[in-house]
């Protein structure tokens, strides 16, 4: 394409419905999937769309999401042909606020991005999972001589409630009609069942979106939103588009999530150590990039009676290592210990976590570095986990953060040929 395109990701949001898994991180920085962060999925598909000049806006805890830009995505980019990815915080060049919102985080950026002179810009979210060619929606928007152009997606009614931004579509794919997060969202015609919802993906024309942000930024009142004041306001006076997704997934069902809750969190995450998942992690058509640090394979040793290293329906990343304990239906990161009689059931283990001789674990979400007490059981009995100090879910799911020290009577210890103290949990810092 000859049309100079320059993306815009926005990862700085707090995630506070993912706490505590984003209590020292930003939500683009979680870890999914054993290997990947969150993040990972949007530049991947920027990537496979050859975009290659990236603007990544970040605001909160943004270090962890900074080093894995830095260490793992830097070198996919020549910096000599024009290429990037390029990490951008808050500069405070306009304003000396925080981003008041998805609007003004582009707005306080306006410099950095009118410096690249770009004839469309991409503004995408760097916190859902799917695949998608931003290519095939950046064809339609010039094609269709569209100021803005918005990916969007049928999802059920009840689900659009007070959750996504909702829009009328005429027969063109022009949008005719916005209403962001409404109470009472209006149905897809003929379908009283399915919304028309906006995926937070935007083409814009670049001077068009310059204008209205400026614009924007004076309106008293405005919160500052694309989806509460952008959109509504230019509906009737210019061209916007609707580009129904187009997922390259390639699977029955299209593949599109937020997992801005720690339940859908750990349901997209457990769909992947399915026979056939939903997302394909597999797929040499649309790889997933993200940093591979360099460590050994996964090892599984011992095979006695009730002694067995072993996993099964699981993932299991490198560096892992099954000295007589089992995993099934799990998840279990990089350098995980699992010591011998230890059991993992229905579990998301993330990296360097160490789990102790007869540990049973089921149903739970186990941040980086913690070390488990041999003995412990996790995930049986709630409210011994909520006296822990854990945090259990709405649908069961116990999870225990990361840089936190937590007191609790665990019985005999059987001490292992690593250092812990006697009742406590201890986490790498």
């Amino acid at each position: 394409m000859k049309d100079h395109i320059l993306a815009v990701v926005l990862a700085g949001g707090k995630g506070s419905r993912l706490e505590p898994l984003t209590r020292d991180r930003a939500k683009p920085a979680v870890p999914f999937g054993g290997g990947y962060r969150i993040i990972d999925f949007t530049l991947s598909n920027c990537l496979n769309s050859n975009i290659r000049q990236m603007l990544l806006l970040t605001q909160y805890k943004a270090i962890s999401l900074d080093r894995h830009i830095a260490m793992g995505w830097n070198r996919y980019f020549c910096r000599e042909m024009g290429e990037f990815v390029d990490v951008v915080p808050p500069q405070q060049r306009i304003a000396e606020n925080w981003y008041q919102g998805t609007a003004d985080a582009v707005y306080q950026n306006i410099y950095s991005i009118e410096k690249e002179q770009p004839d469309h810009v991409v503004i995408l979210a760097g916190d859902h999972i799917y695949k998608m060619n931003y290519r095939k929606m950046i064809d339609a928007h010039i094609e269709s001589r569209a100021d803005l152009t918005i990916g969007v997606i049928p999802v059920p009614r009840e689900r659009a409630k007070r959750q996504f931004g909702v829009m009328e579509i005429d027969g063109d794919q022009r949008v005719v009609g916005f209403e962001e997060k409404p109470e009472n969202p209006k149905t897809i015609p003929g379908n009283d069942n399915l919304c028309m919802a906006s995926m937070g993906i935007y083409v814009f024309k670049s001077q068009f979106l310059f204008e209205q942000l400026c614009r924007d930024a004076t309106r008293r009142g405005s919160r500052h939103d694309f989806g509460c004041d952008i959109i509504p306001s230019v509906i009737d006076s210019h061209r916007i588009y609707a580009f129904p997704f187009m997922d390259e997934n390639r699977k029955t069902e299209a593949y599109w999530r937020d997992v801005g809750t720690l339940d859908a969190y750990y349901d997209a995450n457990m769909d992947l150590v399915g026979v056939d998942p939903l997302l394909n992690l597999y797929d040499e058509d649309w790889p997933i990039s993200t940093y591979h640090p360099n460590y050994p394979p996964a090892k599984f040793v011992f095979n006695e009676e009730c002694r067995t290293g072993h996993a099964i329906d699981s993932i299991v990343c490198p560096g892992s290592i099954f000295s007589g304990g089992e995993a099934r239906h799990s998840i279990i990161g990089n350098l995980v210990r699992i010591n011998s009689y230890a059991s993992i059931e229905d579990s998301i283990i993330f990296s360097r976590v160490n789990i102790g001789r007869n540990v049973k674990i089921r149903r739970a979400i186990i941040d980086k570095g913690v070390s488990i007490p041999s003995g412990m059981e996790i995930g049986f009995d709630h409210d011994l986990d909520r006296s822990r100090g854990f945090t259990v879910t709405e649908n069961g799911v116990t999870v225990i953060a990361k840089n936190e020290r937590r007191h609790f009577i665990t019985g005999d210890i059987v001490r292992e040929n690593y250092s812990i103290r006697e009742n406590e949990i201890l986490v790498e810092v």
